[in-house]
């Protein structure tokens, strides 16, 4: 075994070749991957891991460390390859990747390696992410770490990449490096710019980086190309390194139709590479930092609302916020342009230095706060309900990275009024139960919203909060408790019929139903289900059982919502209840809210005359 603090070029050059070779190897055993994917990128990763990157192996979390993010998640094995190289694991592993039980996965995540910053896979999404880690190094932790972003050419035709590339430059990060391995080769055949370098350079160089380009297999070209990023100040750099796909091994090397294949004869192919090498690399170990921000939780002194008043639910999210801003130094805010209507700029008036504006960029928003999270805080991003459907796919991959993520949609549902359906957040709830482990939450006053906020950051995974644009009167004392997971039973009686489960707008419409309800003689029972998932299973199942019938009433399309989550409380062989279902079921225009919620058929009258004629076809008892 061959260690080296400082390789010279030759060693460099042969350390590139042991990269290859690892990723020759890795993927014939497993019978898949993309190797010569990897083998393009091995000389740029083995100048980086044996030159410039300062990182602690056994100190993953250490705050000095720089960040690496392999964005052309499908090269793993050069990224498993490294670690092989720098000692983190061993050769045996190696040859269990994409195995059943393995930490190497055929994209890798940090749920099974603590070296992963994000999950990847998913292109265009590794440099969005850079960014968020970017401006958390840069603006709060001010550690001096980098951020090196490794990027195939392919995934620079993600508009992702450039909203990326437009925010890192106007945010001027110059502790930000894409290194962008050109290959000339995609999936199924030539990029969109080739082997161009001054096409890729000119776009960069519009969004304000400083652009260096080389040939991406001259380990000493690659290493002067470094030390360039780290020595400009005051703006991004992307290293454009045209390099060969499957280089070093002529019947694979830039040839079409070879991606994401292991190659036909993987021994002749280590052959021809020089055969297995056994070099190892000691990092360069990361500057002096201690925590830049404190981890511990305050309890913070949330804003009180009396009951009878009126309040919009926005406005207690921003109000909430701020406050938990006070208490805990962890949290930040991220908005997308319009924090004076998700009232996030309550938040940047009274701590703007942990405020965030990722203006009309919601993919960039969303990928920001999965970068903060990585660096320790407690990210709060916001914006329209609506737009955030926009970023799906990212709040998908975060979801694989295990990142805990707090997204928070305004303006949901048709109650927004005259602004239209392109405004309104219809399929919100829907996108959001369906992201595993999952937190989605809708209160529907101003104390519930304050208490729920709060919790918020005390949880795992991806966590939803869905506000609302109106005013509505304040039902709960401030100081009642909304567990995540529960329920409020606002009107019940034996003698009750049947039960209206409703939340956020759609709850104060079914306490007006009920309420006319009763006076006709026709007991209806009424439940808050504030937390939408998880679902509180014991009220909904004692509902059913007592009362036979369940209305469920919903600002949200029929698909995907109030109503599936209330089946679910069902879903272990239970028999399920009589359901019926009022939700959003045409496609709404320009009117006033009240108009819109009568006109969808979720208004008080319209819950009424449901449940009267549930009753009066005996359908209910």
């Amino acid at each position: 075994m061959n260690s080296e603090r400082v390789m010279d070029n030759r060693q460099l050059a042969e350390l590139g070749q042991q990269l290859r070779v690892d990723s020759v190897r890795a993927s014939s055993a497993a019978g898949s991957g993309h190797p010569t994917s990897s083998m393009s990128a091995a000389d740029l990763m083995a100048v980086l891991l044996a030159r410039h990157l300062r990182y602690d192996f056994d100190r993953p979390g250490h705050p000095g460390n720089d960040r690496f993010v392999l964005s052309k998640g499908h090269a793993s094995p050069v990224l498993y390859a490294a670690y092989r190289a720098a000692g983190a694991i061993g050769e045996a592993e190696l040859l269990t990747f994409r195995t059943l039980g393995s930490r190497l996965e055929g994209h890798p995540t940090p749920r099974r390696l603590p070296w992963v910053e994000t999950a990847t896979g998913s292109l265009g999404q590794g440099l969005p992410v850079g960014v968020g880690i970017a401006l958390a190094g840069k603006r709060l932790d001010r550690t001096g770490s980098r951020v090196w972003v490794l990027c195939g050419d392919s995934e620079l035709a993600e508009g992702s990449v450039w909203e990326a590339a437009e925010h890192a430059g106007y945010e001027r990060l110059d502790n930000l490096t894409a290194i962008v391995d050109v290959n000339r080769l995609g999936q199924r055949g030539p990029t969109r710019h080739g082997h161009d370098l001054d096409a890729y350079a000119r776009r960069f160089r519009a969004f304000g980086w400083h652009t260096v380009q080389v040939d991406g297999h001259d380990v000493d070209a690659v290493d002067h190309a470094y030390a360039e990023a780290v020595a400009t100040a005051g703006r991004p750099t992307a290293i454009l390194a045209r390099t060969l796909k499957g280089k070093g091994v002529r019947s694979v090397q830039d040839r079409e139709g070879l991606h994401g294949k292991p190659l036909p004869d993987a021994d002749a192919a280590v052959a021809e590479l020089g055969g297995v090498r056994d070099l190892r690399v000691e990092v360069q170990p990361p500057p002096p930092a201690r925590l830049p921000h404190p981890a511990g939780a305050g309890r913070p002194a949330l804003p009180r609302y009396e009951r009878g008043a009126r309040a919009a639910t926005r406005d207690a999210y921003g109000q909430a916020l701020a406050a938990l801003g006070d208490a805990r130094a962890d949290v930040v805010a991220l908005d997308g342009e319009v924090g004076d209507s998700t009232r996030a700029e309550f938040f940047a008036k009274e701590h703007p230095d942990r405020f965030f504006e990722c203006y009309i960029a919601e993919q960039q928003l969303v990928a920001a706060a999965v970068g903060m999270a990585a660096r320790g805080r407690v990210p709060y991003a916001s914006t329209f309900a609506a737009f955030l459907t926009r970023a799906h796919d990212f709040v998908r991959m975060a979801a694989i990275s295990g990142a805990g993520v707090n997204l928070v949609g305004s303006h949901a549902g048709v109650s927004i009024g005259q602004d239209g359906p392109s405004q309104m957040g219809l399929e919100d709830l829907a996108v959001f139960r369906a992201v595993p482990g999952s937190t989605v939450l809708y209160p529907c006053d101003a104390n519930q919203t304050a208490w729920l906020v709060a919790a918020m950051a005390d949880l795992d995974g991806i966590r939803y909060l869905r506000t609302s644009r109106g005013e509505l009167p304040v039902l709960y004392g401030p100081d009642e408790e909304f567990p995540v997971g529960g329920s409020k039973v606002l009107r019940a009686s034996a003698a009750d019929r049947l039960t209206l489960v409703a939340a956020g707008v759609t709850v104060h419409e079914a306490l007006s139903a009920a309420e006319s309800l009763g006076r006709e003689g026709i007991p209806v029972r009424v439940v808050d289900l504030y937390s939408v998932k998880p679902v509180d299973r014991g009220t909904l199942r004692g509902a059913a059982e007592q009362t036979g019938c369940l209305l469920t009433v919903e600002d949200h399309r029929e698909e995907g919502g109030l109503g599936d989550a209330v089946l679910d409380a069902f879903g272990d062989g239970r028999p399920v209840p009589r359901l019926v279902r009022l939700a959003v079921r045409t496609m709404p225009g320009s009117a006033t809210p009240d108009e819109q919620l009568h006109a969808a058929g979720i208004d008080a009258e319209s819950i009424a005359a449901a449940a009267r004629l549930l009753v009066e076809t005996a359908v209910v008892r």
